[in-house]
């Protein structure tokens, strides 16, 4: 995300939030990718009932977030999810004002939370876990208690609705296959909701990205996520000390470089995305990062034929 910023030239300050989970040599990764790296603490909204209903028990995490609040050194920010792709620059969002976020696409009376425009403020933070505390979450995640907290943003000020070419749900085109074909030369951001994230994609024969049916308009999207961690988070990543940790990013997969020796030939087919989900890809032969971008290298290269 923060190679994608830096492409598209933005002249803002680019700022992470992480947690006391995030190891030494990653925090100094990171402190050379962004301008300023925030300690935070994690929060959790311990709601399991609503987190079940949407099956994504890892959701209550999301509260952690809200922590953005409290960056008061500055005047205005643009809050990002780490698992959205910025295509083109968008500083003009510095524009708009709090609350600004774009429509969901699940119900576009809400807002999606993973882009929004916000002024930081120790007040707002202190409602926030106030209403929290009171009223909870309606997903248990921080996008239900946010849009309860900023009710009004479907009603009061249509300046604040962002055009969803600011926060294009990736699997959204699937239901917008004629709009996505017109205005999706425009996007701005692109963010990959859900479970399937970008580092979850496996990959055919082919070098073809495996998406699922509602996923099938983000191939060309997977792709770009791909070739930015390959010509220059990875190249940064590898250059790490001897025993330095990545922490679940280790370096067993950046180091995953090496010929898959009698594993098969580098065209072979991934293993299931379980094995990745629970983190036992088989990173020295057939998932070998090199095999895989081999196989997305061949799928760019070959000329396309009409259909």
């Amino acid at each position: 995300m923060a190679t994608s910023l830096r492409t598209v030239k933005t002249t803002r300050k680019v700022v992470i939030m992480i947690s006391d989970g995030v190891t030494e040599a990653m925090r100094s990764q990171l402190a050379l990718a962004f301008d300023e790296v925030v300690n935070v603490k994690v929060l959790d909204s311990e709601d399991v009932e609503n987190l079940e209903l949407l099956e994504r028990p890892e959701l209550g995490i999301t509260f952690t977030k809200l922590h953005c609040w409290k960056l008061v050194h500055y005047t205005k920010c643009v809050f990002l999810d780490a698992d959205t792709l910025i295509l083109r620059n968008c500083d003009e969002l510095f524009d708009r004002d709090e609350f600004s976020a774009a429509p969901d696409a699940g119900w576009p009376d809400c807002f999606n939370s993973g882009v929004f425009v916000f002024k930081p403020s120790i007040e707002t933070f202190k409602a926030l876990i106030a209403h929290a505390s009171e009223n909870g979450s309606f997903d248990g995640g921080d996008q239900g208690l946010l849009n309860t907290f900023f009710a009004d943003w479907a009603t009061e000020d249509i300046s604040k609705h962002l055009p969803f070419l600011y926060n294009m749900v990736a699997t959204a085109t699937y239901t917008y296959i004629p709009a996505y074909k017109y205005y999706g030369h425009k996007v701005k951001i692109v963010h990959f909701i859900g479970a399937t994230k970008p580092w979850h994609v496996k990959f055919d024969a082919d070098g073809q990205p495996m998406a699922g049916p509602l996923e099938a308009h983000t191939l060309e999207h997977l792709k770009q996520w791909w070739n930015i961690f390959h010509a220059d988070v990875k190249p940064k990543l590898t250059k790490l000390a001897p025993g330095e940790s990545l922490g679940p990013l280790d370096s067993s997969f950046l180091q995953a470089g090496h010929e898959p020796g009698a594993a098969g030939p580098v065209v072979e087919a991934v293993q299931d995305r379980g094995d990745w989900e629970v983190g036992r890809p088989d990173y020295m032969g057939r998932d070998a990062f090199n095999n895989i971008l081999k196989r997305i290298d061949a799928s760019i290269s070959t000329p396309k034929t009409d259909q």
